[in-house]
């Protein structure tokens, strides 16, 4: 039996760009997936390559957040070389297949993301611990344009969450306050312990970070691209985080800068 001792045991480390927004803060620095973002965020660019685009970033997310918070187990995997050999096997760490997991829809432009994730997520675990729920909501928004709650039309959570590690695949976090207000209600009005929450965006600001570490200092935030381009020459020239205070990234309207546009509305075609 080939025993992969060099991997066996050692933790995932995640290769990311170097802030002071704190440990729980995963920001990407990929090549590949800036490629693919930037392309997403093209005034040209329109269904059905948005779709595409989101689906391929959302995989490439996924990925990364499974390797550095699902646990894994040592097992011994026979290849189709066992029937010719006895060496036709090997020991190596895979994910635990009894773990469970929740994808949150957070509608309307987490829907696809959300799909995106419980479908790969059944490849890759075992498809009765896994499930999909949706949360219905809305920027609440005053005369001026400025968002100052939300609206929450409805919800369909299929069970407890006891147990389960609970993504939450929103494409863009710009307050934060949408997603605080879908976590505190996993935390508070259904049932069971999740392990943990995790959060997974194509892009974020400063001040969302900074609303979802105050409210939910457990979260572990995921996100391909951090955008804080209201921010003066001064700050854009520090590492991200190390001059919190004075960072900015979005508008009177609260819309992301440099940002993408209209995310939920162009994934829907709906400008409304």
């Amino acid at each position: 039996m080939l025993n992969d001792q060099h991997y066996l045991g050692q933790k995932f480390q995640f290769s990311g760009l170097e802030h002071e927004y704190g440990k729980n803060v995963h920001l990407f620095k990929n090549n590949m997936t800036n490629t693919l973002l930037a392309k997403l965020c093209g005034p040209s660019t329109t269904q059905p390559y948005l779709n595409i685009y989101v689906q391929k970033l959302y995989e490439e997310l996924l990925r990364a957040a499974l390797n550095f918070c699902l646990p894994v187990k040592t097992q011994v995997v026979e290849s189709r070389m066992k029937e010719f050999t006895p060496m036709g096997e090997f020991k190596t760490d895979l994910f635990d297949p009894d773990t469970r997991a929740i994808t949150v829809n957070v509608a309307r432009a987490g829907t696809w993301p959300s799909h995106t994730c419980f479908e790969e997520l059944n490849y890759i675990l075992s498809p009765k611990n896994i499930r999909q729920d949706h949360f219905f909501m809305n920027r609440k928004t005053n005369q001026a344009g400025q968002v100052v709650g939300v609206d929450v039309s409805g919800s369909k959570i299929g069970g407890d969450q006891d147990n389960a590690f609970v993504f939450f695949p929103d494409p863009m976090g710009a307050t934060g306050g949408s997603l605080s207000h879908t976590i505190s209600h996993y935390k508070e009005a259904v049932e069971g312990k999740a392990i943990k929450y995790i959060v997974l965006h194509l892009i974020i600001t400063p001040e969302y970070i900074k609303r979802i570490q105050t409210d939910h200092p457990d979260v572990e935030i995921f996100s391909l691209r951090l955008d804080r381009g209201l921010s003066s020459k001064e700050v854009l020239g520090k590492i991200p985080g190390a001059d919190w205070n004075n960072e900015k990234g979005l508008t009177e309207t609260q819309y992301i800068v440099p940002g993408a546009g209209g995310v939920g509305e162009l994934l829907n075609n709906s400008p409304i």
